[in-house]
């Protein structure tokens, strides 16, 4: 049987040949990784801890463990429908419920690293995703939309959540740009670098926080915290991102692969 009557025989063999590669799109969940900061009149998001049980010691002489504890939405996580308001009525919206083939899908890559290394509040809008498909041809449906800004190369430093006296500054898309992606493009979701999808000021739009808000209302998708994106080929690469299943959860922490061939 060949690879045209098995395709899965033909991923595997790929993958032992190392035809196709995985690139880890993860960051390290460790304690040191910064979460999302929130009005102090909000509830915050909790980092990672870890605590040790036993390390081939008294408490377990032959094995080595820990507890973890932390926010859903802490290092490299996934957005689930539930997460935003606009999503809390959307069918099998929790990270429990969402069908597994969602976890599996295509991405096109959007290199916006030159314009955020420009302007740190940098914002994706239509006519710049219209410009871009002139140059790289149409988003086609039911992909991850990846925005490459290199903003994964300020983690470790204080740069990366880029707090300032009125907020976060990052880049992200506005309204239109993220109505496009959606409702005309039929992506299935966002993934960033950045610590959310939506930008470091957006709050302050005319429509607040529009990734969030258009995403999650229509059933779709979020990645945050990504990492390795450019080592991504503008088409081709296939996205699998599998959240915890957690009851009623409204995202997770995961592990990002990226399948590309060499």
């Amino acid at each position: 049987m060949n690879a045209m009557d098995n395709p899965l025989a033909g991923l595997i063999a790929g993958l032992a040949s190392n035809s196709i590669r995985a690139i880890d799109l993860t960051n390290t969940l460790s304690p040191d990784f910064p979460v999302i900061v929130l009005p102090s009149e909000f509830g915050q998001c909790e980092p990672f801890r870890m605590e040790t049980v036993s390390r081939y010691d008294g408490a377990g002489p032959a094995w080595y463990w820990n507890n973890i504890s932390m926010n859903e939405h802490t290092g490299t996580h996934f957005d689930a429908p539930a997460h935003w308001i606009t999503g809390r009525d959307i069918p099998n919206g929790t990270v429990d419920m969402v069908a597994p083939a969602d976890f599996i899908h295509p991405a096109v890559v959007i290199d916006i690293s030159r314009e955020a290394a420009a302007d740190e509040d940098y914002i994706v809008t239509r006519a710049f995703l219209e410009e871009w498909e002139q140059r790289n041809g149409p988003i086609p449906p039911r992909h991850w939309v990846l925005l490459r800004s290199d903003w994964s190369k300020r983690v470790g430093t204080l740069s990366y959540l880029n707090l300032k006296e009125d907020g976060a500054h990052s880049p992200g898309p506005d309204a239109d740009a993220m109505r496009f992606l959606v409702q005309e493009r039929d992506c299935v979701g966002l993934g960033v670098e950045t610590v959310g999808t939506d930008a470091g000021q957006a709050s302050n739009f005319d429509e607040p926080l529009p990734a969030h808000s258009i995403l999650h209302g229509n059933g779709r998708y979020g990645l945050q915290c990504l990492t390795n994106i450019d080592q991504l080929p503008v088409r081709g690469a296939v996205i699998v991102a599998m959240p915890l299943k957690i009851k009623g959860g409204s995202g997770s922490p995961l592990r990002v692969m990226a399948l590309v061939q060499q």
